[in-house]
């Protein structure tokens, strides 16, 4: 593999700019190609490999060509650890290799590196609370940043801890297998001491290294005033892996008693505190479904009702996430489901509201329309239909499965609607400031 050391510059905010990209160099334009990795099976869970589903492993170099087409300037995608080591002492880099250097140095374009989407490799016992998962990722990490050092300079730690936490720790559905409070906060722990190492790993050994770290935000609402203290609690759970990671959270942190609750000790975020990370850019993921209005259950809890959201809860929830750390912010995933219109509504309204967000002084340095094409529903591993019935179209190519069964990647008017998009000029940033409120009726 040819892998020369592409030419390095700062960008604005950090961001570089290399190669025959201009990634960074005033806003990125990107898309992605869903990368989770689930390859475990139990009774009643099938495997989930969306590389595999949508047979990315065989269309890789088509994919790339049609990553390039649309003229972005960077794509979010990831390595499946679980197939480059597939033993604690074997490591085969035969794919990656050949991807990553057609990705760059045929089609230009840079990759933002998801280090680890979701999964660990088949071998690790008990999957991210393994005893040693901290230690197995920094190596994992290094090894990556190792030889790829030339062709990436751009790697997300761990996508969205928090739905991590989530599928992993209290639904159960993906390794390992834990549920509840207990276990939702057993996961936090460890997959945040894995960021940590995994942020110091590659720092050892990249010379040119930079973050984006993503998290899945959302926005919760209520009209009940005896509901509104619940509410604010929730919304500040979104943020507790960046808060652990970069040293944020003592004693008079709001979601302290929480932790205590569950088994935290002073003990655990005082290493926290010794061992913070920082972050070069934020990157945010939200969708039509992030946000929710809470209303009161039967039973006491409350339950969730959906809302007809629209770029300015996008645009409030960046602005949230810029105030609280003060870092530039990236929307590293977002689209829609639905038809073609709907899609475009969608990808207006939000590219619009960042465009806002911009001239208020809110350092918005990026956009990515996730996924680039259909995707594979996560609903696949617990189901019983067949392959197709599971197809979600997200993206700005649609893909359907010929008679031969190979899933066809199928052009939309999306494209020229994202091509459109990239073509405006984009507002300078201006005097950054920290927005006080931006509601989700205005970005104003």
């Amino acid at each position: 593999m040819d892998a020369t050391l592409p030419r390095y510059e700062e960008g604005a905010y950090g961001f570089a700019t290399f190669g025959p990209a201009t990634f960074g160099r005033e806003f990125t334009w990107a898309t992605g190609i869903e990368d989770t990795f689930i390859p475990h099976v139990r009774h009643g869970l099938r495997a989930l490999d969306e590389y595999e589903l949508t047979q990315h492993y065989a269309q890789w170099k088509s994919d790339f060509d049609l990553v390039a087409e649309t003229g972005v300037h960077a794509l979010r995608w990831g390595i499946p650890w679980y197939k480059v080591q597939p033993k604690p002492d074997v490591w085969d880099w035969s794919w990656t290799d050949a991807c990553l250097d057609y990705l760059v140095n045929v089609k230009g374009i840079t990759p933002i590196l998801d280090v680890m989407h979701y999964g660990t490799p088949l071998w690790m016992e008990n999957s991210f609370i393994n005893c040693c998962y901290a230690d197995a990722v920094a190596e994992y990490a290094a090894k990556v940043a190792e030889r790829y050092g030339s062709l990436i300079q751009w790697y997300t730690p761990l996508n969205e801890p928090l739905v991590n936490a989530s599928m992993c720790g209290y639904e159960g559905l993906w390794p390992p297998y834990l549920s509840g409070d207990d276990g939702y906060f057993k996961m936090i722990m460890a997959l945040t001491r894995g960021m940590i190492a995994t942020v110091k790993a590659i720092a050892a050994v990249a010379p040119h290294w930079r973050t984006v770290q993503v998290e899945a935000l959302w926005r919760n609402e209520t009209r009940v005033e005896s509901l509104q203290e619940r509410v604010r609690l929730s919304n500040e759970l979104q943020y507790i892996a960046l808060d652990l990671t970069t040293g944020r959270v003592g004693e008079d942190h709001a979601l302290t008693p929480r932790l205590r609750k569950n088994g935290v000790r002073e003990s655990d975020l005082l290493w926290y505190r010794e061992n913070a990370v920082d972050y070069d850019v934020l990157g945010a993921n939200f969708y039509p479904w992030s946000a929710k209005e809470m209303a009161p259950a039967a039973d006491g809890r409350m339950r969730a009702k959906s809302i007809n959201t629209h770029g300015g809860h996008v645009a409030a929830a960046v602005a949230d996430f810029y105030n609280r750390y003060g870092k530039p912010v990236m929307i590293t995933e977002t689209s829609s489901l639905g038809g073609l219109a709907a899609r475009e509504r969608w990808m207006d309204g939000t590219i619009n509201g960042m465009f806002s967000l911009r001239e208020q002084g809110v350092p918005v340095v990026g956009y990515t329309w996730f996924p680039m094409f259909t995707m594979i529903d996560w609903a696949y591993r617990k189901g019983r239909r067949p392959l197709a019935s599971y197809l979600i179209h997200l993206g700005i190519y649609d893909a359907t499965f010929d008679a031969d069964g190979v899933l066809r990647r199928e052009r939309t008017p999306l494209v020229d609607r994202f091509q459109a998009h990239m073509a405006r000029s984009v507002p300078p940033i201006a005097s950054p400031l920290r927005v006080e409120q931006v509601t989700a009726g205005q970005t104003v």
